[in-house]
């Protein structure tokens, strides 16, 4: 037999050699591990971990690991092994981490004694459905649990023992309820939960009770609204991360209780606004993350409950302006990212209070129109270091572009078509890099500025700019370019000639708004109008072309921009943009303001009162702008309830109240509406009634027979009450001897007799009631003494007697002078004065005076007559129809009029007929009244003697001059200033 080939017996060796080794392996794996320091086969031992991960062998394989393990092993790592149970008790004392990822365990598994001393343990990746607390008993010192990416369902309340957890995750499940209470027995101690990418559809509200924990996420589930409330109970929460849920709608007070949260991710949902709503209570709010949303707005007040914010994330969202509130609160923001929206508009001043703000994103936006107009739009960012401007269709650049940004460093332009750049447009001092990529430049004399610039700072090599204009520069790099290449030769880009004008118009008109641009290129311009930055679109424009020949050949385009029938919303500021193939220019912006003249809604009522009670008067107006509302009384604004602090305007309620109403209140008030359009007012007259009053005390008089006795009763009321005057409690027999003066308030007995003597009494009443009082006069007899001893005292007291009556008559005189010149200029006065627009003002014979002693006006009365004498005698018979009679007992009766008490005063019908009403009563009122009450004070009252008789005379006499006076000195008066003829009063 031929002996084997030495190849073949070489292969029989080496798989003999192959078997040898696997039977020593496996004998070896199975005796327990004799002797410290003995690594278990299959596993690798680098203290502190065994490592017996990824070994794929049988599940008796693993009894090896039964014994005790090696000293100082602190981690087992048995993940990627395909078990799927372990029941093997393990032998250490130092064991406390156990790893066993992506295996197959359909439960939490148990080893042995070390179980109770185990902090964390990892079963990621099996295929464990529930979590058993009998299972989790075995682990009182367990801290960290990650359940991750298993089969798990629900959590219900008895899913944990009571244990000292710190870390649990439960991401990547199939959880969809959360039971009520399903962590409370981790209160105590947990710190950290996961349960992202789960089936999660609701929150319970207050389900998380968990005082320490400070961080939870909720990353992909199904999450589509939450609910007010939901997050209580996290008081010590940190973080919370809810990306990616498709959440819709954060109800008000969604994040109440997290008062220590420091961020909040909402990135990848479906939320449209911010406001201070869902926001509220995120008084600790330091990073906010809210891009890949749908928001479109920002509420004026969002940022009231979170002014601690540093960084703000607001990128790919629909934003499509920021208006002049949307940031307001946040001076402590540092970092904020409004990129790759679709702003369009920024408000004047919207950064102004981001006053620490360091980073600015605002790349692949339409904000061309902030750069290019000289709008300063980023004013007030003085802590500005980066502005990201990227993809923003920028064509020019004005040198007011980034003023106020003193502190900037980084400026990014790239993507940017940019075709000008005025001078000192980057002369921020600390820039230190400068990022711009554009082969559109317009390398005229307006540019030679920036080689220079861009030399002088070393930004040569972060740029990569190059001319398009004129032609023989095109796609040359400036930096190659030479200095005198760099002229003005035409001007190829729109320059503005025409500005629309500020405008003020009244509501219903029609405005018109111009603007003029020429350009010496051909190619063709183009306007869009702008109201307060925003482009006008569906509006009525007219546009004209035509060939401008001065200095050289030139396009002319006007544009005219009409408004019809504007309204309040058409107010704000306007400007055209005219735009070529070279670029685009701006004009100044023209404010328009309409106006619309006042109207009222609420008018003034006349009122009538009592004295004492609360005066209200209603006046409302409305108008653009809205007008002012003030008040006059009788043309003026000398308030007698102002002086005295009784007048109080409510401007909110558009109330005029006057408290403790009196007398001097009475008048005409004027509501006056007025604002830059114009004015008009509404009156109302405002009467106060009083019941009839003694302005002075009655007193009783004596007179010496043959003397005048004057009986005063001087009343006070409103309506000014009307007297009559009874006798011994019967009717007052009136005789030729009988006078009665200023309103039946004076009672004049002439010549009095001892048949004089006796009880007169004064009734006074108005429509609130009457009053009464009592005169007692007494006349004596002359009395029996020596007249040659008081002869000299006699003449003298006649001598002062006379001086007096020539003194009183003097100023009587004087008196009617001085009234009949006020009257006068007052006449022309209330001719001149008209308390509306276009309606004078005509005041009624019945609308009190607050001039009027009386306080009150009744119509001329018929009745008076001439005496013999030439004094008015006034015949009155008593309101009870008694028949007055004769001093010299005859029956012959003299019957005037019926209505005795409303003959207020004395006139002569026939003169003052058409004389007007309130200022012929004012003077006869004023002078008489004043004039007896001077008299009565001065006149001696002394007994009866030759020279008081005397005096008596006079005095009887002076009467009969006032009255006379009254008729014909006051008539001719009034005759004169009025030119009274034929019952028509001239000017």
């Amino acid at each position: 037999m031929a002996p084997a080939p030495l190849g073949q017996l070489l292969g029989c060796r080496s798989r003999l050699l192959s078997r040898l080794l696997f039977i020593a392996q496996t004998a070896l794996l199975l005796l327990p591990a004799a002797g410290a320091g003995l690594c278990p086969a299959p596993c690798s031992c680098r203290i502190p971990l065994l490592d017996c991960s990824r070994r794929k062998l049988p599940a008796p394989s693993w009894r090896a690991l039964s014994g005790l393990l090696p000293p100082d092993t602190a981690i087992l790592d048995l993940s990627h092994n395909q078990l799927s149970n372990w029941n093997i008790s393990l032998e250490s004392q130092t064991l406390q981490e156990v790893k066993m990822n992506y295996n197959e365990l359909t439960e939490i598994p148990y080893f042995g004694e070390p179980t109770s001393s185990i902090t964390l343990l990892s079963l990621v990746h099996n295929i464990i459905p529930e979590i058993n607390a009998q299972a989790l008993q075995f682990y009182p010192a367990l801290e960290s649990l990650d359940l991750s990416s298993n089969i798990i369902s629900e959590i219900k309340t008895s899913s944990f023992p009571r244990m000292q957890l710190k870390y649990l995750n439960l991401s990547n499940n199939r959880i969809t309820t959360l039971e009520a209470g399903c962590f409370d027995n981790l209160s105590s101690s947990l710190l950290v939960v996961k349960l992202n990418r789960n089936r999660i559809s609701m929150i319970p509200p207050k389900i998380f009770k968990l005082p320490h924990l400070q961080f939870l996420e909720l990353k992909r589930n199904r999450i589509k609204i939450v609910e007010g409330l939901t997050f209580q109970g996290l008081d010590s929460l940190r973080s919370l991360k809810m990306q990616r849920n498709g959440i819709s709608k954060l109800k008000d007070g969604a994040f109440f209780g997290l008062n220590n949260m420091e961020e909040l991710e909402l990135e990848h949902n479906n939320l449209t606004r911010v406001n201070k709503g869902w926001l509220y209570g995120l008084q600790m709010l330091q990073q906010l993350y809210v891009s890949q949303n749908a928001i479109e707005r920002i509420s004026p007040d969002a940022w009231e409950f979170c002014q601690r914010l540093s960084e703000l994330d607001l990128s790919y969202n629909q934003l499509t302006r920021l208006d002049e509130s949307a940031f307001v609160g946040l001076s402590l923001l540092e970092r904020l990212n409004l990129g790759d929206n679709r702003v369009t508009h920024i408000a004047d001043g919207v950064f102004r209070f981001l006053s620490n703000l360091q980073t600015l994103d605002l790349r692949n936006n339409e904000i061309s129109w902030a750069i290019e107009d000289a709008s300063e739009a980023f004013a007030g960012l003085t802590s500005l270091t980066k502005l990201i401007l990227q993809g923003n269709q920028i064509k020019s650049i004005t040198k007011k572009a980034f003023i106020g940004l003193e502190s900037l460093e980084h400026l990014d332009l790239n993507n940017n078509a940019i075709m000008s750049i005025q001078e000192n447009a980057f002369s921020q001092t600390h820039l230190k890099e400068l990022i711009l990529n554009t082969s559109s430049l317009l390398c005229d004399c307006h540019l030679k500025w920036l080689l220079q610039r861009l030399v002088d700072n070393n930004f040569q090599h972060s740029v990569n700019v190059s001319c398009a204009h004129p032609e023989w520069l095109a796609g040359q790099s400036i930096l190659n370019v030479d200095l005198k290449d760099f002229v003005c030769d035409d001007f190829l880009k729109p320059q503005i000639r025409t500005h629309p004008e500020t405008i003020i118009a009244l509501r219903g008109m029609n405005v018109t708004l111009t603007c003029t641009a020429v350009s010496s290129s051909d190619s063709p311009m183009s306007t869009v109008w702008r109201k307060d930055s925003e482009i006008l679109y569906d509006v009525d424009t007219e546009n004209f072309v035509r060939y401008w020949q001065q200095a050289g050949e030139a396009l002319e385009y006007t544009s005219i921009l009409h408004l019809f029938n504007v309204n309040f919303t058409d107010e704000g500021k306007y400007q055209c943009i005219v735009t070529n193939h070279f670029g685009s220019n701006y004009s100044q912006k023209a404010k328009l303001t309409v106006n619309e003249m006042p109207s009222f809604l609420k008018t003034p009522m006349d009122l009538t009162i009592r004295t004492g009670a609360m005066a209200r008067l209603e006046c409302a107006a409305e108008g653009h702008p809205a007008p002012q509302i003030s008040w006059q009384k009788d043309g003026g604004t000398d308030f007698p309830a102002a002086r005295e602090r009784r007048m109080h305007v409510m401007p909110e309620d558009d109330v005029f109240f006057i408290a403790n109403v009196k007398i001097e209140d009475m008048g005409i008030y004027s509501c006056l509406a007025q604002n830059t359009a114009g004015g008009l007012s509404a009156n109302a007259s405002l009467t106060v009634l009083e019941t009839p009053s003694f302005i002075r005390p009655l007193e009783d008089k004596t007179v010496t027979r043959g003397e005048t006795a004057v009986l005063q009763c001087i009343a006070g009321g409103s309506p000014a009450p009307r007297l009559n005057w009874t006798k011994d409690d019967g009717p007052l027999l009136v005789t030729e001897r009988h006078f009665f003066a200023a309103a039946n308030q004076l009672l004049i007995i002439v010549d009095a007799g001892l048949e004089d003597a006796g009880k007169y009494t004064c009734i006074m009443s108005n429509t609130l009631g009457t009053e009464h009082g009592h005169i007692y006069l007494n006349v004596i007899s002359s009395p029996n003494c020596d007249s040659s001893q008081s002869s000299i005292g006699h003449e003298d007291d006649g001598w002062t007697t006379v001086g007096i009556v020539i003194v009183v008559v003097c100023c009587v005189v004087g008196t009617s002078l001085i009234w009949v010149i006020v009257i006068y200029h007052m006449r022309r006065k209330n001719e001149d004065y008209s308390i509306t627009n276009t309606e004078e003002l005509n005041l009624p014979a019945d609308i009190p005076s607050y001039l009027s002693s009386q306080g009150m006006l009744s119509e001329p009365q018929e009745g008076y007559s001439n005496s013999e004498a030439g004094s008015h005698q006034q015949l009155m018979p008593p309101a009870n129809g008694y028949i007055h009679k004769g001093t010299d007992g005859g029956t012959g009766t003299r019957v005037i009029c019926s209505d005795c008490y409303d003959n207020a005063n004395i006139f002569r019908t026939e003169i003052l007929s058409n004389t007007p009403i309130l200022l012929r009563r004012t003077v006869l009122d004023q002078t008489l009244s004043s004039l007896m009450y001077i008299l009565q004070i001065l006149l001696p009252r002394e007994p009866d003697t030759s020279a008081n008789r005397d005096g008596g005379r006079m005095y009887f006499c002076f009467i009969l001059f006032l009255l006379l006076l009254q008729d014909h000195a006051f008539d001719f008066n009034f005759s004169r200033t009025w030119n009274i003829q034929d019952g028509s009063e001239g000017t």
